[in-house]
């Protein structure tokens, strides 16, 4: 997972003002945002409102409403954890405790490292292959404790 830059409010208006005139353009912004600084930040926020006119509130309702959206950096690494009904058939919510009790975490929280993030996810397509995950990016299919074994492993854990 590439590091997040650090904040630069100046590098921040540049990312907004690609978007100037676009239709719909807060997600966009938004997405651009994280990718170089790694979260929406209460100070990303205040510029995305000012510029589209927008209040601090409806910005940060966006923010908090998708999952994908996070207000402090992520880990060194990701699990997504999908937690969707075809997971949750196929004892999704079993692995998913064992994944949070393996790790110490709980849902969004990040180890104090800042080694591993765990975040819940609502779909990751691999119905077929449910409970399924993704670390840092990479789809994985029929998690088991032996998945979780091999997670652990590949992040040093």
């Amino acid at each position: 997972m590439p590091k997040a830059a650090v904040w630069d409010e100046a590098e921040a208006n540049d990312i907004i003002r690609r978007h100037d005139g676009r239709e719909g353009a807060m997600l966009p912004i938004l997405h651009d945002l994280q990718a170089v600084f790694g979260c929406i930040s209460p100070a990303a926020v205040r510029l995305v409102a000012d510029a589209l006119n927008r209040t601090r509130a409806e910005v940060h309702g966006v923010v908090s409403f998708y999952h994908d959206f996070r207000e402090q950096p992520a880990g060194r690494h990701v699990l997504k954890i999908c937690r969707a009904e075809a997971c949750q058939s196929m004892n999704g919510e079993a692995v998913a405790r064992q994944a949070l009790d393996r790790f110490g975490l709980e849902w969004g929280d990040t180890t104090p490292d800042g080694h591993l993030t765990i975040e819940a996810t609502y779909c990751l397509g691999l119905c077929s292959c449910a409970p399924s995950a993704m670390l840092d990016g990479q789809p994985i299919g029929r998690v088991d404790a032996a998945t979780l074994d091999e997670i652990a492993r590949e992040v040093g854990r």
